[in-house]
């Protein structure tokens, strides 16, 4: 099995590579990463300028491009062979609920599912998360089962893992995605030059949060594992839409 590994944090984060050793007891393994931080980059492609691919090491990329760039590139030609499945991660805190919307984790996973390869997108969940071989671990054990029972081709698993040891995880549970409450608000400040700057606010707590939600399970200690799927159609509108659009 050939796997393609990518992440938003970065071809330096710890994720990443923690995620790359433990997959290569798997099957051979291909980095392809930006080169640095691109978080809520969500599934942006760089078209108004070049993008520059440059080799770590033997099976090592960095990309000066977004988590879209870097698999795109990597399945459009980069790669002498097409790899059998997308790992993204490991991110350095969760994407829960509406966090997937933002997310260069997940969008480097949505990608690979464009371009016809089974994707994973793997977080740990944390302010400053520390157990990422906990995460790695869970990646490994969903490569395996996807190996030996692949999932319906419209799938992609969005996967945050409780900031815990291995032993300490409750489970792991299929969830539907939760969502959040407002954003707080932006910060203003000013530069050191005395003009006036804004943060993005930090991100609202859960508020679909109960139980079944991937809020609850990482609440409970469990692994929460999201199908998501790409199809924005709100398709049960479609008919009621065109009668609106008839009158």
């Amino acid at each position: 099995m050939k796997i393609l590994v990518s992440n938003d944090d970065g071809y330096l984060a710890t994720g990443i590579n923690v995620l790359a050793e433990a997959l290569a007891n798997v099957g051979s393994v291909v980095v392809v990463a930006p080169d640095r931080n691109h978080s809520g980059a969500s599934n942006s492609l760089t078209l108004h300028s070049p993008l520059r691919v440059h080799k770590v090491k033997e099976d090592h990329y960095f990309v000066n491009g977004t988590p879209s760039d870097c698999v795109h590139l990597a399945l459009a030609g980069l790669l002498d062979e097409d790899p059998d499945i997308v790992v993204s991660g490991i991110n350095h805190g969760a994407n829960l609920g509406d966090d997937v919307i933002y997310s260069g984790t997940v969008a480097a996973a949505m990608e690979g599912r464009f371009l016809g390869l089974p994707a994973i997108a793997v977080s740990l969940v944390g302010q400053r998360p520390t157990h990422f071989e906990t995460a790695a671990q869970v990646a490994v054990d969903l490569v395996k089962r996807l190996k030996a029972n692949v999932l319906p081709a419209d799938v992609i698993l969005n996967v945050n893992v409780p900031d815990r040891p291995f032993s300490e995880l409750a489970g792991i549970l299929s969830t539907r995605l939760g969502f959040r409450h407002r954003a707080e608000p932006m910060v203003k400040t000013k530069d050191p030059h005395g003009r006036t700057i804004y943060w993005i606010g930090p991100a609202g707590s859960g508020q679909d949060a109960g139980p079944g939600t991937d809020f609850h399970a990482i609440e409970q200690g469990f692994v929460a594992v999201s199908p998501l799927k790409v199809d924005l159609t709100r398709h049960e509108a479609l008919s009621r839409l065109a009668d609106w659009l008839e009158a």
